[in-house]
């Protein structure tokens, strides 16, 4: 079968090892975008430590979990979304204000919705973590 989002399949894979109560989950293949939606999620303390692995293909990379994601998926079409616009998103994708985020991808580079406000810069949704 033909993979047609990388990104959504590897988010996939990591909810469902953290439902099951995995403590470390193999995502593959890899790509630039998963490393830094993984790295935000690690910045904010969703996941712990995860290594990738080169295996002269595409790599992989393995993920240790903590225990502390409930979901994450991924937004596809990629929607535009302007600075004005991240509000509706919040009310829509995230359970509460005080917790989850919202990656973008900016022409600042791959970041959370967060510091998109603060940098007062809108771009692509790329998908949620909470």
């Amino acid at each position: 079968m033909v993979r047609m989002s990388v990104l959504a399949d590897a988010l996939k894979t990591l909810t469902n090892a953290e439902k099951r109560g995995k403590r470390q989950v193999l995502l593959r293949p890899s790509s630039k975008v998963i490393v830094k939606f993984l790295q935000i999620m690690q910045q904010h303390g969703y996941i712990g430590e995860f290594e990738i692995v080169d295996d002269h293909r595409s790599n992989k990379i393995v993920v240790e979990l903590n225990g502390r994601l409930n979901k994450c998926g991924v937004i596809s079409p990629r929607f535009d979304v302007a600075v004005g616009d991240i509000e509706k998103w919040i009310v829509n994708l995230l359970p509460s204000r005080q917790f989850g985020h919202i990656v973008i991808s900016t022409s600042c580079g791959i970041m959370t919705h967060e510091e998109a406000r603060r940098k007062k810069t809108g771009g692509k949704i790329l998908g949620f973590f909470y």
